[in-house]
């Protein structure tokens, strides 16, 4: 019913799923800081996940935390299963598992993958993802994971059609707070659910990424900026000194709720991207000063 991908890029660490199954997000992938990832799917069996990451936190090896999972399950010829660890990873297709089923793992530099799918359209499925997933190499986990599971869903993905996808991944000091979480975001219900994840992963990144690219508030990027923002109710405040544009940025973005990408430096460019279109109408009015 599912087709999914389990990652590792560094020490960061998640899975990508998607199926014309609801809520598949709270069901099939999980993961741990410097432990691994697990993707439990077809008849599923939720407590897989936590047993897959205590084998591995524990010593074993992917395929010794598939093992841990399957000996004991006597429905285990009806389940798949994907376990990235630091240093190894593992796919399990139950015997029983409906038409197409199977899959692929492997590694590279940056760690390794599990891809595994179920009820497929064809095997051409999961090859689509792991070619996109080697072709995304030097991508960050979050871009390739998406990427591997766009492909899959291009070559066909479900044959029952498409209802649910998530992606959840881990990495230090990552996300909101640096709590470690990196992504955590499901599409529950939705006629084209990779691509509503997809939309839904760049509002992610804005909200929960740190800043990258910094341009300083001077010139005429300044006076643009103040503009915009006072378009937007939050006008630039002379009280002395420097940084009034800075200032009212601060408002602005805490109100968008964009204080992660916050820098003392300048503005973030996906920040000023945000900018320029929520006040892109007012423009056109007229109303929001230079073009950017």
């Amino acid at each position: 019913m599912t087709f999914s991908i389990a990652g590792q890029v560094g020490d960061a660490f998640g899975v990508a799923v998607a199926s014309k199954f609801p809520f598949v997000g709270a069901v099939v992938p999980a993961a741990r800081l410097g432990v691994g990832a697990v993707a439990t799917q077809a008849m599923a069996r939720v407590s897989y996940r936590d047993t897959a990451l205590e084998a591995l936190a524990g010593g074993a090896d992917a395929h010794g935390a598939v093992t841990a999972c399957t000996q004991p399950d006597d429905g285990r010829e009806h389940r798949q299963l994907g376990v990235v660890g630091v240093d190894s990873q593992a796919t399990f297709t139950g015997s029983e598992c409906m038409d197409w089923a199977g899959g692929v793992s492997g590694r590279e530099a940056t760690g390794g993958y599990a891809i595994q799918g179920n009820i497929l359209t064809g095997r051409d499925v999961v090859e689509a993802m792991e070619h996109a997933w080697l072709a995304s190499s030097g991508g960050s986990l979050t871009d390739r994971l998406l990427a591997a599971l766009l492909a899959g869903d291009a070559a066909g993905g479900d044959s029952r059609g498409r209802q649910g996808a998530a992606l959840y991944a881990v990495a230090p000091g990552a996300g909101y707070d640096g709590y470690g979480v990196l992504a955590d975001v499901r599409v529950d219900d939705h006629p084209q659910a990779p691509q509503e994840l997809a939309r839904l992963l760049v509002v992610n990144d804005l909200l929960f990424g740190t800043a990258e690219e910094v341009l300083p508030l001077t010139g005429a990027l300044a006076e643009e900026v103040g503009s915009r923002l006072a378009a937007l109710g939050h006008p630039v405040v002379d009280t002395g000194g420097d940084g009034a544009v800075g200032r009212a940025l601060e408002s602005w973005a805490s109100e968008a709720n964009y204080e992660m990408r916050m820098s003392p430096d300048g503005i973030d460019t996906k920040v000023l991207a945000a900018l320029r279109a929520e006040t892109a109408d007012l423009r056109r009015e007229g109303q929001a000063g230079p073009p950017g």
